[in-house]
């Protein structure tokens, strides 16, 4: 499966107001790993920022002013995403923008679904984690993802730790590969006994194992009061 990770920054928040793109992001994962390819872009949004959306990204109308208008790059990007499946945190908001700026630049364009499915990220975050915050910072700190160099939004940045939190958004989901049927016919399932009686080996840790093992109890006795864990025998540790 190929997926295109996406993000985009604005003027504003609405579209519908007249805000325009000033940044597009890609990063490109064949079967769940990435290839290194991307794709990256500034734009020159001709138009104000709103107040506040400046600060958000940093970026000045100075600096966009030499860059490419969004009919001078459309070709390029649909390239890009031409038949991938599009994850996105918060896909209303980038699909609704970009699909106003493929208006813009001519109806034989279409709608990005026109050329590329959309899996909403947020939504996924909503399912597993319902009733917590699931902006993307608080998915890093909760899946683990070191997002400490992002001081400001930024439409590549924002993209590559996208990528890293739907991977441990969706960890367990994919085929784990223990063979396919053959087509047409059932798969082969070899027959094998157990010995019940068979003692059962014993697992052992070694000592680093088994300290990173209790520091991540530690934060679990902190944040719950209370571990499971606590209550099972110890491993021997190598």
């Amino acid at each position: 499966m190929r997926q295109v990770i996406l993000d985009t920054e604005t003027t504003g928040l609405s579209w519908e107001r007249g805000n325009r793109v000033v940044e597009i992001g890609c990063v490109e994962f064949v079967e769940r790993r990435p290839t290194g390819r991307t794709f990256h872009t500034y734009l020159n949004p001709q138009r104000e920022f709103e107040p506040g959306a400046q600060e958000v990204t940093g970026l000045t109308l100075e600096f966009l002013a030499d860059k490419p208008k969004f009919e001078a790059i459309v070709d390029e990007f649909l390239a890009f995403i031409d038949g991938a499946e599009l994850v996105i945190h918060n896909a209303a908001f980038d699909v609704g923008f970009l699909d106003n700026e493929l208006a813009l630049a001519g109806p034989q364009y279409g709608k990005l679904t026109d050329r590329a499915t959309v899996e909403d990220s947020l939504l996924l975050a909503r399912q597993r984690f319902p009733g917590q915050r699931n902006s993307l910072d608080a998915l890093c700190r909760r899946l683990g993802v070191d997002n400490a160099h992002r001081q400001l939004h930024g439409a590549l940045l924002d993209a590559q730790l996208l990528a890293e939190v739907y991977i441990g958004l969706t960890s367990g989901q994919s085929d784990l590969g223990f063979g396919q049927a053959e087509e047409g016919g059932p798969q082969a399932v070899a027959a094998f006994e157990i010995d019940a009686s068979a003692p059962r080996p014993r697992v052992q840790v070694s000592a680093e194992e088994w300290a990173a093992h209790e520091a991540r109890l530690e934060k679990l006795r902190k944040k719950a009061g209370k571990c499971v864990w606590d209550q099972m025998e110890a491993p021997a540790v190598a």
